[in-house]
Order: C-alpha cells, then structure tokens, then sequence
C-alpha cells in the first residue's frame, strides 16, 4: 500500500478550507492546511453574513455556538434600512433580530424558517479567527502558516504537493491522497489543474472603504439601528455596513458604467454622501477594499485527485452573502466524499458526484445574483430627485421608493430559496423517482423530499433538530414503524455503508412534505433516496450509494 504524509493537503486556510478541514477531521481523516498568512492575521473585511445552511453545518461541526456570540453587540438589530442618507431620512426597514434574539424572534420575514439554526450578521474578521482556532486545536489538524503551494503531481494513487516557506524560502514537498485548493480567486490550484473561470468578467465596479468613525454612532443616536444601511440620493448610491456597533463600519460606493476606475471618483466625497455629513466630521480610513462584480464558474471543479472550492471555483457579485456561504456548501459536499473513500467503504466513483451536484447549483445561484445585480444597478439610476425634498412631493416619492427598495431587497436578505431551496438533480449518487423537485427562487421554495432536496426539518419529541440525530454518512428516516427495514439495515452492513436507522418522533407532527414511510439523507441534509417499503433490490442501492453503480 502507498504511503502518505496526509489524506487531504488544503491550499488556503480561509474560511472555506477551514471548514473543510473541520469536516474531515470529525470523519478522521488527516488534514494538511497550507496558509500565506500568519496565524491569526486578520482577513479582508469582506463576508459579512452567515446563512442558515451555513450555521447548520457549523452545527454540526460544534462551533455554531462560538460564531452566535461573536460579532455586533447582542442588542444590536441585524435590520436593514433604506435611507436617503446614513444619517438622513428612512424610507422603509426589512426588521431582522439581534443576535440575542434570533433563535425566539419569529416576527419578521425570516422568522419562519425551517431550520435550528437561522442566519447571523457577522464579519469575516469575527467569524474568521473562530473557525481558524477551533481547526487548530482538532486532532489529525496541522496548519502551517507563511507557506504557499507552488505545484503539484498526481498519478493513480495521490498527489505530490510542492509548498514554499515564504519566510525561508525553502521548498517543501509531501505525498497526500487527495488536494483541494480552497485558494481564492486567483487560485494556484485551479491554473495548474487546467480549469479556466468562464462568465461576465465585469458587472460592476465598488469603491469600497473600511472606516473608523467613533462620531457616527451620536449622530444616528436618535434613529433606530441597522446592520446594513442602503442610500439613495441623486448624488450618491451606497452601502454602509456596521462591523462592530461601536466605531469601524465598512462604506460601499457603486460606481456607475460611466466612471470605469476604483478613483474616477473622488473617495472622501463620495463617503461624506454616502454618510450625509459635512466636510468637518472626522473619519479615519483603516483600508481601501475595492472590488468588481463577476460572475465566473469554473469550467470543471475537479482533475483526478485534485478539487477547488470556494472562490477558486466560482467568483460573482455577493447577493444574498452567497460567496462564502456558496464556498463552504462546497467544502461540506466534497469532504463527506474524500471521507468516504479514505474510510474504505466507497468506490473512488463517488466522487464524480461533486462536480455533477455543485457545478450546476453554482451556476443557478450566480445568475441570481447577476440578475439581482442588474436589478439593483437599475434601480440606482432610477433614485427621484425630489427624494430629499421636506414636501408632500418629497414624502411621497421616499414612500414610493421605499416599498420598492423593500421588495426588491427582501428577497436577498430573507433568502429562503437560496438556503432551503437548491437540489441536486444529475447526482450519481442520488436515487430520483417519478416526481421532480418543485422549482425554488431566491427568495421563496416549497419543502419536499423529492431525492436530491433538503430533508424538511422538524423538531423531535426530545428537543432536539432532526439533524441533530443524523448520522455521520446516510440516515434511514422510518416514520412507520410497522415497515420492515432490517433488509435495507444488512444490505448497508454487509457493503460497510454507515447507514444510521432512526424512528424519529416529532414534536408537532410530520409536514405535509413528508408522504413517504422511508425517507434516507445524507449527513449533509439532502435526501437520496425514499418509498413505502424497503427496495426490492437493497443491494443495489447500496452500490449505488457508494458510487459503485455504472
């Protein structure tokens, strides 16, 4: 049997490759991170939201608690409102709970969702050094920072990784089973496996800046708090996010197809727009973070042993907080693969269905947040110039404005489709039937337990979130206890699939989406594979599961 230094070798210790490693290391399996910053550096202030797919996956992973408590101060409303300026007039709210309140607030327009873990409004910089020092301390764990991965080599059995010391300068090498490049967008991992990024190279171009402004908070002391705030004027359109509720906010400023460079326009004016103060307030710029709308996806997610994840597979403008997120949906899909095969129990054609499930959800997601994208771009060119006007002409056109600003916004930051609403369609993997997936939108979906879409959750009689009582590799879900299941049990036996059966009760009843006496998912919620009785043929769907099915 070859040899290997590590089962999986991770380009990139951000927070896709983090929580990869987490995954891995929960299933056993040896991980090598590689990351060009120091420990604990901080990132770019970049994601500022955490969905609720991603929360249930840090659930899962034992670190969802640690990220709820990080971020704005727990008082803090997580709303989002439109104004005419930061400090200017408001023209409507989307109202999102506080962090202290999030698991009990069911008043506003993500209240309902169907999940143990609704989103959080965190930054990169919080949310970052958590996950970085809670991988850092997991067994089977080693991170090595100020290093980088310069090549690789792959034949039939791994992968030889070459990494350079950017302090020394010496050149390492290592022989691991697998690679993924969780390297961002100009990913060194994608280059050199032959995958090319193809889409829209330019949407839009943002000047966005990181401030300090300790004054700001006294002169929005009167108006009620906000995560996000969007403005509108006849001079400027912006975005202004609240990183730690006391004094740092990040400003973003739109530029408009007529001003083609980060400094076509003038950076310290367009802020004090933006913000709706004069010329004597004082701020301090702690880092310029311009960047460009894309939409990009890699042609191919995979060569052989070596994956990309993340940015390095896709890049667009970040609607709904479907970067990051998106990346770390990635990474929890190929993991339990490369998992599987390092445990022995799958066949190596298992993971032809990474590419075959997140390639086309990748591509949906981006072109909803392209479209999105022009819709915003659109109604920024649209602000009234009366907007600001103290009349009856001014008030009327806010509240116009305001509605449309609503509904148009609602959609991305109450993403019950983009969380909830994805499936996996062409997965080898996957055992479909006679009824398709109900079509899902970015703001709306409909539960089902077609194979392929997320198990509907419910609470359980015991307290617990029936994802809690998944298992590490697939559940057997038996709502009826009178069907015979030992079949389904030995089948899995006898090819080493772990395969958890469960007679789950529910606290409030079953949801209407659930018709089927059986229903089996996967550790990542989606369901594989249901019916009314065990299949005629368990062994072949045990095959099948595996990835050992043609």
């Amino acid at each position: 049997m070859p040899s290997f230094d590590t089962d999986v070798f991770i380009a990139g210790a951000g927070p896709v490759g983090l929580t990869a490693a987490m995954d891995l290391s929960q299933r056993g399996v040896r991980v090598t991170l590689a990351e060009p910053r120091r420990f604990a550096e901080p990132p770019n202030v970049k994601c500022n939201h955490v969905s609720a797919r991603s929360m249930e996956i840090f659930r899962r992973l034992g670190v969802a608690a640690k990220a709820r408590h990080a971020g704005l101060p727990e008082d803090w409303p997580n709303d989002v409102v439109f104004r005419t300026s930061v400090t200017g007039l408001e023209m409507s709210r989307i109202p999102i709970p506080c962090r202290r309140d999030r698991y009990t607030d069911a008043s506003g327009p993500d209240g309902w969702w169907p999940t143990p873990e609704p989103p959080h409004r965190i930054n990169q910089i919080y949310l970052e050094p958590i996950l970085l020092r809670h991988t850092a301390e997991l067994p089977g764990v080693t991170l090595h920072n100020r290093t980088q991965l310069t090549a690789f080599t792959q034949d039939g059995d791994g992968v030889a990784v070459q990494w350079l010391d950017l302090d020394s300068g010496a050149t390492r090498s290592l022989r691991a089973r697998y690679l993924i490049g969780c390297d961002g967008g100009s990913s060194t991992v994608r280059k050199q496996m032959g995958a090319q990024l193809e889409g829209t190279a330019v949407i839009q171009r943002v000047q966005s800046t990181y401030i300090r402004a300790p004054g700001l908070l006294a002169l929005l002391e009167h108006r009620p708090r906000a995560w996000s705030h969007y403005v509108y004027n006849p001079r400027r359109c912006g975005v202004m996010f609240a990183i730690d509720g006391h004094e740092t906010w990040l400003v973003h400023n739109h530029l408009s197809p007529s001003e083609p460079e980060f400094d076509s326009v003038d950076r310290d004016w367009a802020i004090r727009q933006i913000l709706g103060v004069d010329e004597q307030f004082p701020y301090e710029i702690i880092s310029k973070e311009d960047w460009v709308a894309r939409r990009l996806v890699a042609n191919r997610f995979r060569n052989g042993r070596v994956f990309i994840a993340g940015d390095a597979a896709h890049l667009w403008v970040p609607y709904a907080g479907y970067g990051m997120n998106a990346g770390i949906a990635d990474a929890t899909n190929l993991t339990w693969l490369l998992a599987a095969c390092v445990q022995g129990w799958a066949d190596p054609r298992i993971l032809d269905a990474y590419e075959a499930e997140r390639q086309p959800i990748t591509q949906q997601v981006s072109h909803f947040a392209m479209d999105h994208a022009a819709k915003m771009i659109k109604a920024r060119t649209a602000v009234p110039p009366d907007i600001e006007a103290a009349d009856a002409a001014g008030a009327t056109a806010r509240e116009r404005f305001g509605a449309e600003a609503y509904q148009l916004n609602v959609q991305q930051f109450c993403c019950a489709g983009l969380n909830f609403g994805y499936f996996y369609e062409h997965s080898p993997i996957i055992v479909g039937d006679d009824e398709a997936p109900p079509p899902y939108s970015m703001g709306g979906f409909t539960e089902s337990t077609v194979p392929g879409c997320r198990l509907p959750h419910v609470w359980l009689a015991d307290g617990r979130s029936l994802f809690d009582a998944l298992g590490p590799g697939y559940t057997l879900l038996r709502r009826d206890t009178g069907v015979d299941v030992s079949a389904l049990v030995d089948a899995a036996q006898a090819q080493r699939v772990p395969l958890a059966a469960i007679d789950a009760q529910p606290r409030d009843g079953w949801p209407a989406a659930y018709r089927h006496a059986l229903v089996m998912a996967r550790a990542d919620t989606h369901v594989v594979w249901r019916g009314d009785a065990a299949p005629a043929d368990c062994d072949a769907l045990m095959r099948r599961l595996r990835g050992a099915a043609a």
